[in-house]
């Protein structure tokens, strides 16, 4: 098991010299190696003060779908389930619409990650409370209710874009942030995310053994002394404060959050003391590597993040899909 953890750290490290070269113009090991020497040039600067902080996001916010990805797959025992479907994301990107295109009176830098998490916390109570209300309480019930709650929060944003949208450009402004994308954050607002992403971890771990036991059946998790539907409204909620922190600072970033739990239990098993981790790393791996081919693919524009994970989890998902069919 030491390996598979070495080999992982080896490979999120050579992924990150990878997301440090890749971008309009690809930075050379010798380019890279002057500009952590502490060099002042401009070239090394914008490699130090622009593509370090974005890189080490991007390995923030993938880490966070892995966590949240492994949460809900571990939750519905399903391995098809997906963050999104629980509707977090469906109201982040509401409340970033709102950010956007409605003038609030505070910096957008501000608002817009507070709406979006703000969003994705009332959209995950909301799903909750239909589901409480028609009287469901099962993880098949909850994933149901959120598939209805994201439709819906989907139209809403397609016709708050309609409405409020005067100009072209806050249009624009609105579709780039939908389609996912890595920002740059200040060195401050990256320690901040280093924080959450501690924090999410910390919490995500603390529901290892209850995941465990839920995987055996309600009634078995019940028989070991697991309150069933207590521990399922906790779960869910750590789930979307994870998925919320991601989307605040990535947009929405579709197939991270269900790749990289698959690919982190092929390589550690499925007990989620190790599996919860170990899809940190793998979904910090995916979104950097992404995030490089997004910046670097089609010089000097850029591809929104989103659509490179699309293009690749989508058939990822139908080979999931298959071979659950087969089995």
């Amino acid at each position: 098991m030491t390996r598979v953890w070495l080999s992982l750290g080896a490979v999120l490290l050579a992924v990150m010299v990878l997301g440090l070269s890749a971008g309009h113009d690809w930075a050379s090991p010798a380019a890279l190696w002057t500009a952590v020497s502490g060099d002042q040039s401009l070239d090394s600067r914008l490699i130090i003060d622009w593509r370090l902080p974005r890189v080490l996001a991007a390995a923030a916010v993938g880490a966070l779908l892995g966590l949240g990805g492994c949460l809900f797959q571990g939750l519905f025992r399903n391995p098809l389930a997906e963050p999104y479907l629980l509707g977090s994301a469906g109201g982040a990107a509401v409340g970033a619409t709102v950010a956007l295109l409605v003038p609030l009176g505070v910096p957008q830098a501000l608002s817009l990650p507070v709406l979006a998490f703000a969003g994705a916390w009332g959209a995950t109570v909301l799903v909750l409370a239909v589901s409480r209300v028609a009287g469901v309480v099962d993880a098949a019930g909850l994933l149901l209710a959120g598939v209805a709650v994201a439709a819906v929060l989907g139209a809403v944003r397609s016709f708050m874009m309609l409405a409020l949208s005067d100009e072209t450009i806050n249009l624009q402004v609105v579709l780039s942030w939908v389609l996912g994308g890595i920002q740059t954050p200040s060195w401050q607002g990256l320690a901040l995310l280093a924080a959450l992403l501690a924090a999410a971890i910390m919490l995500a771990l603390r529901t290892a053994q209850g995941l465990d036991l839920l995987g055996l059946g309600e009634a078995m998790a019940h028989g070991f002394g697991l309150d069933v539907r207590r521990f399922v409204t906790l779960c869910v909620l750590v789930g979307a404060i994870v998925v919320a922190i991601a989307v605040a600072y990535g947009g929405l970033v579709a197939f991270v959050g269900l790749a990289a739990p698959h690919i982190a239990r092929w390589l550690v098993g499925p007990r989620h003391r190790l599996l919860i981790p170990a899809s940190a790393f793998t979904g910090a791996i995916v979104v950097v590597v992404a995030d490089a081919i997004a910046r670097s693919a089609l010089p000097p524009a850029e591809i929104p993040l989103g659509l490179v994970t699309a293009i690749a989890g989508g058939p990822f998902f139908l080979f999931l899909l298959a071979r659950r069919l087969k089995s």
